[in-house]
């Protein structure tokens, strides 16, 4: 397997060295935070109270978005 030699600040080296557990590679450890997770894998990591406060914050995001297009939209009519 090649490998590549980087640079890191002795603060980002702890911080990663504190990920590591048992016989883990620092690779190992880079791959796990930086593995790409699906919406899945997140599954009842949240309280019901921090569900719904997400569901609300998407909410609002949605009818903000909702108002610039039709905002937007009859900008463009007249």
């Amino acid at each position: 397997m090649a490998t590549k030699t980087i640079s890191i600040t002795e603060d980002a080296y702890e911080r990663l060295k504190s990920r590591k557990k048992g016989n883990e590679s620092f690779s190992d450890v880079i791959n796990k935070i930086t593995a790409q997770r699906s919406l899945l894998e997140l599954a009842g990591r949240l309280s019901s109270d921090e569900a719904r406060a997400v569901e609300e914050q998407i909410q609002h995001a949605r009818e903000k978005t909702n108002k610039r297009i039709r905002s937007s939209i009859l900008v463009g009519e007249q």
